[in-house]
């Protein structure tokens, strides 16, 4: 920040206080000497930053009256000669699935001859109320978003607005902040989950736990799925055996639950598992090794998402489908039919149908 001319540095506030609602449009800003005596900076950084913000279409003065925040109602950049920019916040780029989703995007936006702006979140709210700030500082014709732990709540809910304010149409990806209205692409995670354990009931298997990540309401609804399906069959399941974890425990709490529950005797240990993603299952096979079992033999398990490892591994993973290049390219159709019809369209979610894909790592049980 000390290495940032001082004008941008007022440029930046001021256009914070425009995209978070603070200023709505038409709303006098203070004056000029009220902004110079709040920033403690020159008259002429003051007028810089100003003048900037006035070009660039957030700004403009009513001559004796004052400097006012803009209209931003018509996206008027969208048919500027510049092309159409799409934004895409996600809470990773270059992990797990995502690749593949981002791929899905990248294609389907250059099909249209548009510019792709990335941003990700790591999973962290202060990056995700980042990434939204500096989407918000573009001529975006549309933004896709994946919420971060999206059963937490949406501390960014004020950007939210301004993206509506701003007439800014957006999707969202994966999952959706309960507080947002905005059409939203995902799988039916409650079914996977309970597709999961379905298929594992049906194999003869009683004693299963599921490990789910419970910050994020995909988590959640793979558990109700899990649960779900022990009481249509009217089966009973431990509470022992559901491990719920937050984002920050992945690496620790599924292991060492896994281990305990190794640890029990023969009869007492479960014989299968389901796990929230096919990167928490490999790690799984690694527990069952360091316990000197076998999968399937001694553990059947069951993964989410048929990401690239689930295959790369000695044993291959049983695991619930997830749509990845299709819902990338399925996303920016739908935000260009808002773009097309007008933010305010009524547009539906895209639920996708989660199908189970058998491989190596379920088998009746050896024993019950």
């Amino acid at each position: 920040m000390k290495d940032t001319p001082k004008y941008i540095q007022v440029k930046e506030e001021i256009l914070r206080w425009i995209i978070t609602g603070q200023y709505a449009p038409h709303k006098k800003l203070p004056s000029e000497n009220d902004i110079v005596k709040q920033f403690d900076m020159s008259r002429q950084t003051i007028r810089q930053a100003l003048g900037e913000l006035e070009q660039e279409g957030w700004l403009y003065k009513e001559q004796g009256k004052g400097t006012f925040v803009a209209e931003q109602t018509t996206n008027s950049f969208r048919n500027n000669g510049t092309g159409m920019t799409i934004g895409l916040i996600t809470t990773f780029i270059s992990d797990y699935i995502f690749p593949t989703i981002v791929r899905g995007v990248e294609a389907s936006v250059r099909e249209r001859g548009a510019r792709l702006l990335l941003a990700s979140t790591d999973n962290e709210k202060l990056k995700e109320k980042q990434s939204l700030e500096s989407m918000l500082r573009e001529q975006l014709t549309g933004l896709i978003i994946e919420p971060t732990k999206s059963a937490e709540g949406n501390p960014n809910y004020s950007y939210f607005l301004a993206l509506d304010s701003l007439r800014i149409p957006y999707v969202m990806l994966n999952e959706r902040y309960s507080e947002v209205d905005a059409p939203c692409l995902r799988i039916d995670d409650e079914l996977g989950g309970y597709r999961a354990a379905k298929h594992l009931i049906d194999l003869g298997h009683r004693r299963i736990a599921g490990f789910f990540k419970t910050d994020d309401f995909q988590g959640i609804r793979r558990m109700k799925g899990f649960v779900r399906a022990f009481k249509e069959q009217g089966l009973s399941i431990s509470s022992d055996y559901i491990l719920r974890y937050s984002s920050e425990e992945k690496e620790t709490v599924p292991a060492h639950a896994l281990h305990q529950l190794l640890r029990q005797e023969v009869f007492e240990r479960p014989t299968a598992i389901v796990c929230y993603n096919d990167e928490l299952a490999v790690k799984m096979l690694d527990i069952v090794r360091q316990e000197e079992l076998q999968v399937p033999e001694h553990l059947s398990i069951v993964g989410f998402d048929d990401a690239n490892l689930a295959t790369a591994t000695e044993v291959k993973l049983t695991t619930i489908a997830h749509p990845k290049t299709q819902m990338g390219r399925d996303a920016v159709q739908m935000l260009m039919k808002i773009v097309e019809q007008g933010v305010g369209v009524t547009m539906e979610d895209k639920v996708y149908i989660p199908e189970l894909v058998i491989r190596e790592s379920t088998s009746k049980p050896f024993y019950q």
